[in-house]
């Protein structure tokens, strides 16, 4: 979590964007677990069946092996759910009609990453997507999408809206993902879609769908039990069955248990979904939910000088996170005629953190040596009742102080969609109607105890809590209460113009309104709205069966959230993700997206070989940054900080058969500001604390080129081997919009995997991750050199202003899957 960093204070510099194809291609039957049917619940899905007997290429062997892709002819259309709401129909929206870049991700996928994070195969498959450790725990990565994000780390402004059966789970307080609540192994397919308003909020670059299993499409018995490096072990359970043809029920139960490679870094995830189902004469109704209590170590980022002694160091602690959920979802569709659907969802999600973190502070003697003072040896420093402290420390002590921060909230939500295929004008059509409305109540508390550091970095707590400490810095208490109102009205029309040549237009219309009151005095109490329509138009042509063109334009919204509205006033900074101080008013971001591409399919005899190749380019307009303020370690505000521009080409190549599954990817980014601007930073370039960033500076820790191979080849019916690459160029540190400093070098990363099937219901698999054992560091920023003392060179000053956040050495990983 925060450190003595204004970047591990929860002020990232975060980025927005949007997405490019990559097919989905569901496996076939595995065992006796398997996925049966086709037709996907809820928010986007891809329907591909199963490939008949016919397709298959080679003899069946003796012993059931699972099977991933086959011949494109060999199954119907890809159809494609591109809408926020709950069951799909069987009426999606061809892929060759889909005015924009698709990338999806399958459950066997998922499962050849053996990972329990949703984000590592989102990384491996989806051209443009990267992931890195910001908060130290692999449970909670950051993940980039075409230089927009989706993050763990409050204070990040995010820019991609995720949905899970329809239902948006971004946080209600900032804006954040909790990507360690998610249920992986209860995943069915995850979806990024991009240049699509009808998303809602968030949705700048861009949307990640995961749709769930259900009773049924999966159905039989699965345990996983997997175990390896840094005390790693993990086990999931799985459980489908369909009763009758009316009825069906699906569960799923997931732990971990991880120490992790740095010092104080153990963690504990563990997670339950399930859903159960009813259907009748086409229509679908379920009830689904699911529970999580997650232990979460955060070490974060850490001085270059202590890596270079130990690749596990940390720089303070405790950082601890605890994340626990719950949500029941209620979703349902019916069929009313031939050519129109009605569908809906009904929802209620309670989350509550709590954050324990570990810091240097401002704290200090003042000129009078039996009193504290707070910032310089003048200002006051006061404790809960008003009185200014007593310095009761050693005179040797080194003070720093325990942050913890409590964030509960509760969200209600409804959703309709009305879905017509009627022929306009003797052309096919689909028009497509919905509403969405959701509310959402927060409370947020924030306290700061001092504490003293030893020697270890690890802070002491003493009991002394701090108050308000005069203007314009405060650490005093915070007691907050937040409630979020979100309107969505939308409508979107495909209609065929002729057999090639498809065209896609409508919007949606977003509302918003967000009600901050605080429980301690009247400095945080705001009332904000805000509102927008959001246009989207485009088109395909299919200029031969086997290519397709497309291109579109479209726009999306994204308002502040209650922590950057809590926190945007210069003249009262504030430590971001703890202590709320004022509430003047910010603009909502706005997002206009243009995106163009080719892509096409072609049956060889060898396989099926798809391909893609798109460019985009994703203006914002009122960016919001978080702004570091000079010679306060930590403090800040949120502002509007004008334009910024995301652009690039992302091409991807795959081959599928049943032999052999190849994919490989190439993306390149160009992230820059528009605007001038003056930033302070911890940057060595700094000047008084500040750095002048100017139009056509690249924006910070987005990496220009993104590469990826993954291989896997069944040398027998029973026995698979593969592997996977991914190079990461350099980027520029956060902290350095200037781009004066040196950018953290690139690095590429090898990871292999095989699996062997013994018997019909036991698989044996294992996998090394980071097979070269490379060193390399997944994103940079800077730290403020005086705050601690080096106590690895015996107590003097750092010299080197990097902090970074280092990746995993070389792991090993062996389990076993038993299904029934």
């Amino acid at each position: 979590m925060g450190k003595p960093l204004w970047f591990k204070r929860r002020l990232l510099i975060a980025s927005v964007s949007t997405g490019l194809v990559s097919g989905l291609v569901l496996a076939g039957p595995a065992a006796a677990a398997q996925d049966e049917e086709t037709n996907v619940q809820n928010l986007p899905a891809v329907e591909i069946a199963a490939p008949p007997p016919s397709a298959v290429r080679r003899s069946a062997p003796t012993r059931p092996v699972a099977r991933v892709g086959a011949p494109a002819s060999a199954a119907p259309k890809t159809r494609l759910y591109v809408y926020p709401t709950s069951p799909g129909t069987g009426r999606g929206l061809d892929v060759d009609k889909v005015p924009s870049a698709i990338n999806a991700v399958d459950a066997s996928q998922i499962r050849r990453t053996a990972s329990p994070d949703i984000a590592v195969a989102l990384q491996q498959y989806v051209p443009g997507l990267s992931i890195n450790e910001v908060t130290g725990n692999p449970f909670q990565p950051d993940v980039q999408f075409r230089g927009f994000v989706a993050s763990p780390l409050a204070g990040t402004p995010q820019g991609l809206a995720v949905y899970q059966n329809g239902v948006r789970i971004n946080e209600a307080f900032s804006d954040t993902v909790n990507w360690d609540l998610i249920p992986t192994a209860a995943i069915r397919s995850a979806l990024v879609v991009t240049n699509n308003p009808a998303y809602g909020l968030n949705a700048l670059g861009g949307a990640i769908d995961l749709q769930m299993k259900n009773g049924f499409n999966y159905q039989g018995a699965e345990i996983d039990i997997m175990g390896g490096s840094f005390g790693r072990i993990q086990g999931s359970a799985q459980w489908g069955k369909q009763v009758d043809n009316n009825w069906s029920v699906y569960g799923a139960l997931e732990g971990v248990h991880d120490n992790g490679f740095r010092n104080f870094s153990q963690s504990d995830v563990r997670r339950f979904y399930g859903d159960v189902g009813y259907r009748f004469e086409g229509n679908e109704f379920h009830l689904n939910g699911g529970v999580a209590n997650n232990s979460l170590a955060g070490p974060s980022t850490v001085p270059a000088e202590l890596l270079q002694q130990y690749w596990g160091a940390t720089y303070t602690t405790p950082q601890t996170i605890s994340n626990k959920v719950g949500y029941l979802n209620l979703t349902g569709k019916v069929e009313a005629t031939p050519t129109w659907t009605f569908e809906g969802t009904a929802h209620v999600r309670s989350f509550k953190q709590s954050t324990v973190d570990g810091n240097p502070t401002d704290a200090q003697a003042c000129a009078d040596p039996t009193l504290l003072c707070f910032g310089n040896d003048t200002v006051p420093a006061f404790g809960l009742n008003g009185v200014q402290l007593a310095n009761t420390f050693a005179p040797d002590a080194i003070l720093s102080e325990i942050d913890r921060t409590s964030t509960k909230s509760t969200t209600f939500g409804v959703s309709g969609q009305a879905t017509n295929t009627d022929q306009l004008f003797g052309h096919e059509n689909r028009f497509v109607v919905g509403a969405s409305y959701d509310v959402s109540s927060t409370r947020f508390t924030g306290s700061a105890e001092l504490g003293t550091i030893g020697t270890n970095y690890v802070v002491t707590g003493s009991g002394i809590f701090l108050g308000p400490s005069g203007d314009p810095t405060s650490v005093g208490p915070v007691s907050l209460r937040t409630v979020n109102q979100y309107h969505g009205l939308y409508a979107l029309d495909t209609f065929n113009v002729d057999d090639r040549f498809a065209v896609t237009a409508g919007g949606r219309f977003n509302a918003a309104r967000v009600t901050l009151m605080d429980q301690l005095g009247t400095a945080l109490n705001g009332d904000h709205t805000y509102d927008r329509f959001n246009p989207i138009i485009g088109g395909t042509y299919k200029i031969t069966s086997e290519v397709t063109a497309y291109a579109g334009y479209s726009e999306a919204n994204r308002v502040p959230t209650p922590l950057e509205l809590g926190c945007a006033d210069p003249a009262r900074p504030c430590i971001i993700g703890q202590f709320l101080i004022a509430d003047p008013p910010l603009q909502q971001v706005v997002s206009k997206t243009f995106e163009a591409g080719f892509r096409g399919t072609k049956e060889l005899n060898i396989g099926s070989l798809g391909w893609k190749i798109g460019a985009y380019r994703a203006t914002n307009y009122d960016d919001i940054l978080a702004t570091p303020i000079p010679g306060l370690t930590g403090f800040g505000f949120f502002q509007n900080v004008g334009r910024t521009r995301r652009q690039g080409i992302e091409a991807e190549v795959s081959l599928k058969s049943n032999v052999l599954q190849f994919q490989a990817s190439y993306a390149f980014l160009d992230a820059r500001f528009l605007d001038a601007l003056t930033l302070g930073s911890e940057s060595p370039f700094a000047d008084a604390g500040n750095i002048q960033v100017l139009p056509g500076n690249h924006i910070p820790r987005l990496p220009s080129h993104l590469i990826k191979a993954s291989i896997e080849y069944a040398v027998t019916d029973v026995w698979k081997v593969g592997g996977d690459a991914l190079f990461v160029s350099s980027q520029y540190f956060v902290g350095d919009e200037s781009n004066q400093f040196p950018q953290l070098p690139s690095y590429a990363v090898f990871n292999l995997h095989t699996s062997y099937q013994i018997t019909k219901n036991l698989q044996i698999y294992g996998r090394v991750a980071n097979i070269f054992d490379n060193r390399y560091s997944t994103l940079g920023t800077f730290f403020d050199r005086e705050a601690l003392p080096n106590f690895t060179n015996g107590g003097a000053e750092f010299n080197d202003p990097r902090s970074l956040s280092p990746a995993r050495p070389r792991a090993f990983y062996a389990g076993m899957r038993m299904t029934f």
